[in-house]
C-alpha cells in the first residue's frame, strides 16, 4: 500500500493531483484505520500514469472517468475513445481557426498602429489606437 506522496512520486505527478483524482472518483484509496491516511494499491500508480497519459493527449478527467469506467465494467473503451478524440479535434479545428482570426486582426491592427500618432484623453475616447479597429 502506497501514501499520497509514495503514489505521487511513483507517477510523477503532484500530491494535489492525486487528491484531485480522489475527490472526483478516479482513485479510490482505502483508509488506514490507525491514522485514517488515505492507501493507494500499486495498480493505482498504473491508473495515475494513464490519466497522465490521455491528458497528454487532450483527453479531460471527465473523458477519463468515462474510459475507466467503460474498463471497469469489462466494456471495451476504444470505441468511446475514438469517439471523444474525434469530437476534440473538431473542437480543435474550431479553435485554431478562431486564434487564426484573432491572429491576424491583431497583426492588421498592429500594422495600422505603427504608423498612428499616440493620443492624449480627451474624454471622447478611451484609447484611440483600439477605437480606430473595426473587428466586425
Amino acid at each position: 500500500m502506497l501514501t499520497v506522496s509514495e503514489i505521487s512520486k511513483s507517477a510523477n505527478v503532484t500530491a494535489d493531483s492525486v487528491r484531485h483524482y480522489v475527490r472526483i472518483g478516479l482513485l479510490k484509496p482505502e483508509r488506514n484505520p490507525d491514522n485514517g491516511y488515505k492507501l493507494f494499491k500499486t495498480d493505482d500508480v498504473k491508473k495515475v500514469r494513464f490519466i497522465r497519459q490521455a491528458k497528454g493527449l487532450g483527453f479531460k478527467l471527465n473523458d477519463i472517468k468515462k474510459i475507466i469506467n467503460h474498463s471497469h465494467k469489462g466494456e471495451s473503451p476504444c470505441p468511446i475513445v475514438r469517439k471523444i478524440i474525434e469530437q476534440h479535434i473538431e473542437e480543435n479545428k474550431t479553435k485554431l481557426a478562431e486564434l487564426n482570426a484573432l491572429q491576424k486582426r491583431m497583426e492588421n491592427a498592429l500594422k495600422k498602429w505603427q504608423s498612428m500618432p499616440d493620443g492624449e484623453p480627451d474624454g471622447h475616447a478611451i484609447c484611440h489606437l483600439i477605437e480606430s479597429v473595426n473587428n466586425y
